[in-house]
């Protein structure tokens, strides 16, 4: 019972991180899409755990700790937040770096990162090819 009420309120800290974030689309109004490609090393950076790449949109949160994935690692993580804040401050459209556990075993686990950051072009997304002011060609019916 005891583990259930400490995943519960493990829970609804991260909501509650989550919803003091805020949105993507209201911290970084310029921004249409960000992926993180990261790579998680046990102990040593040769031991690859795993790999995970996450995809945030403008109406996301813009909640960047991603979780250690270390078992039984604590209060531990990688908080991306400082890096992609810095990025998008310079208009950068890409970063990559290299991030420890902050976790309470020094150490345990680590994990290399490559952000790439999309930005809205126009007031539009730059992966839309639709052209401002431009309309569609309209489909005509086929002669029988």
């Amino acid at each position: 019972m005891a583990a259930k009420l400490n995943h519960l309120a493990k829970m609804e800290l991260n909501k509650k991180n989550m919803l003091d974030a805020g949105r993507i689309c209201d911290r970084f109004p310029r921004v249409s899409g960000i992926v993180i490609h990261m790579t998680y090393y046990q102990r040593r950076p040769g031991s690859v755990f795993m790999e995970r790449t996450v995809n945030f949109y403008p109406s996301g949160y813009a909640y960047f700790n991603m979780r250690c994935m270390a078992k039984g690692c604590e209060n531990g993580g990688f908080d991306l937040s400082p890096v992609i804040k810095g990025l998008v401050g310079d208009g950068k459209r890409t970063g990559k770096g290299f991030l420890s556990c902050h976790g309470a075993e020094e150490g345990h686990a680590s994990v290399s990162y490559r952000i790439s950051i999309s930005y809205f072009q126009g007031g539009r997304s730059a992966h839309n090819s639709a052209r401002p002011g431009r309309r569609q060609a309209a489909r005509q019916p086929v002669p029988r």
